[in-house]
């Protein structure tokens, strides 16, 4: 880890100063937060997921994606798919770099006809939700702004999200300062903490929040932290 990772203005980040500077956001935003909520790893603990690894798996999700809503849409199966098989052996992706219910979506019975009732329904609804995670990982690779990641009021842009897949294919990756996603990170866990407040004491405030996309946004940003290959098997307690 280099200097500029472990200080953010020439001053280390403790786990606790972190959490003080998200609750002091949330009281702007006017959101509910629990001071007793447990604190993130320090950064000098936390090990992240290389900057390559992450846009391959962002570009494999981002087909997938694609070939779900193409199934939700009722649009030619076979036609969908052998465009994203082509694109994934551009891209240099094998389905093996691909997630489970995302393999689902291309390893059935009827791969040459249309697609019916044998790709499960669920695997369809999640994968297209994945739209969310993607957000969260191309933000840390510093594709879009924080303001755009922040705001879980309303689903990510989808067409910028699709563009951005394009271009990214094509260019060298960073990741971002790990202090920032930590910050970031943090920042949707008390979001989170939020959202399931809000299901237990309807009184409880989480302004404009979303929690379908909170929730997705979170598991983004922890499988950057996590050891897990497949974010679904992410644990997001609160």
């Amino acid at each position: 880890m280099g200097l500029f990772d472990k200080f953010k203005g020439n001053k280390f980040i403790t786990p606790q100063e972190r959490r003080d500077n998200t609750i002091e956001y949330l009281k702007k935003l006017g959101i509910a937060y629990n001071t007793n909520l447990p604190l993130l790893e320090s950064s000098e603990n936390v090990k992240f997921k290389n900057p390559e690894e992450i846009k391959k798996r962002a570009l494999g999700c981002m087909l997938c994606i694609q070939l779900a809503c193409s199934i939700r849409n009722g649009e030619n199966y076979g036609q969908s798919l052998a465009f994203i098989m082509n694109q994934l052996q551009q891209w240099d992706i094998s389905t093996e770099d691909l997630l489970p219910n995302e393999r689902r979506l291309i390893y059935n019975k009827n791969t040459v006809k249309e697609c019916t009732e044998e790709i499960k329904k669920q695997d369809v609804i999640d994968v297209a939700w994945s739209y969310e995670v993607y957000w969260s990982i191309i933000w840390a690779l510093d594709l879009i702004t924080d303001k755009e990641l922040k705001d879980a009021s309303k689903l990510c842009n989808t067409e910028r999200a699709v563009a951005i897949a394009g271009v990214m294919a094509t260019m060298d990756v960073n990741l971002r300062n790990s202090e920032k996603i930590l910050d970031m990170l943090d920042l949707f866990y008390c979001y989170h903490w939020a959202c399931v407040e809000k299901r237990v004491n309807p009184d409880s405030s989480i302004g404009n929040l979303n929690p379908e996309v909170v929730m997705e946004r979170r598991k983004g940003l922890e499988w950057l932290i996590s050891d897990e290959k497949d974010w679904n098997n992410i644990s997001l307690n609160t």
